[in-house]
């Protein structure tokens, strides 16, 4: 039976193709933004504007209808059953720190306290690979372990990681507070379908050495859709922290480990890596969710 969703920021990169995937589930979405979702979307989910560093238009609109209609009929008085929160400013340099830490922080802390407050049970927190610190690092710095789980240590240094980072100990703080379920996705490089045919891409797998600040991993779209599915479904693990990447390395080395030891040599690892296992490893999210990826690049990329 499909649930009614919020969705924070889906008319992003990842908004658009995670709405997609969970109207394909048939659940029913609202989509809280500052710029309207494009068609065909726009024509089965509507679009609130709303901005979510205002704790009273997070709380107003966590009440709203799903559907503008006249008169109002779909079932009223329902809360959502779970609110995915992805709108933030999405990397350093787009605006000044100050205003990346102010927006990122606060809404994220607007929305996990409405809906908590609303008694929402289900959060689904958008943070990032780059709370591990290496990504907007000041010069290169290297992974303190490998391979790069959940319960590694998180020490950035730039803004927008830290702003990720304080979403998520608010997260865990509320979860314990009021009971819920709160899950915390870090989330990898996002690739959509036509990125595998681009430079980007083609250089993860022809430079790989240089690719160490996305962790020589990604995250599919498409997968990230099923990813916030399974988090919205699965009931009963309260606080936790999940890697939301896909199964394997981003270039053709046949082994991981000769492959780090090679670009990393005074790395440690603290157990023993699959062949072509991703160096951020999604072993978490695929036990306690159920994750199985559905789009690895090599079906892809040319």
């Amino acid at each position: 039976m499909g649930k009614r969703i919020i969705v924070t920021g889906g008319s992003g990169k990842a908004g658009q193709h995670i709405i997609q995937y969970l109207l394909d589930q048939g659940h029913d979405i609202l989509n809280l933004d500052l710029v309207p979702l494009p068609a065909p979307l726009s024509d089965r989910v509507h679009t609130m504007r709303v901005d979510l560093t205002d704790a009273g238009q997070a709380y107003s609109a966590f009440g709203s209808h799903f559907h503008l209609t006249e008169p109002f009929r779909e079932p009223l008085g329902l809360l959502p059953d779970a609110v995915i929160h992805l709108a933030s400013y999405a990397r350093n340099m787009l605006v000044p720190d100050t205003e990346t830490f102010r927006c990122n922080t606060t809404s994220q802390y607007n929305v996990i306290e409405a809906a908590s407050r609303l008694g929402i049970k289900k959060i689904v927190l958008a943070s990032s690979v780059s709370v591990y610190g290496i990504a907007y690092a000041e010069g290169d710095v290297e992974y303190p372990s490998f391979p790069v789980d959940e319960e590694i240590d998180v020490n950035p240094m730039d803004t927008y990681a830290i702003s990720k980072m304080c979403g998520e100990r608010v997260a865990r703080g509320y979860a314990r507070r009021y009971g819920s379920d709160i899950y915390v996705l870090r989330i990898g490089r996002i690739v959509s379908p036509e990125e595998y045919k681009e430079e980007m891409f083609d250089s993860y797998v022809k430079k790989p050495d240089g690719w160490a600040a996305h962790g020589w991993s990604y995250i599919d779209s498409r997968d990230l859709g099923q990813i916030c599915d399974l988090a919205v479904q699965k009931a009963g693990l309260g606080f936790q922290v999940f890697n939301a990447v896909n199964d394997e390395i981003t270039n053709y080395e046949s082994s991981t480990t000769e492959f780090l030891k090679r670009v990393f040599p005074n790395t440690p690892f603290t157990r023993e890596m699959g062949p072509r296992e991703a160096p951020l490893a999604n072993k978490k999210i695929r036990e306690l969710l159920g994750f199985r990826q559905n789009h690895p690049w090599q079906k892809y990329y040319e």
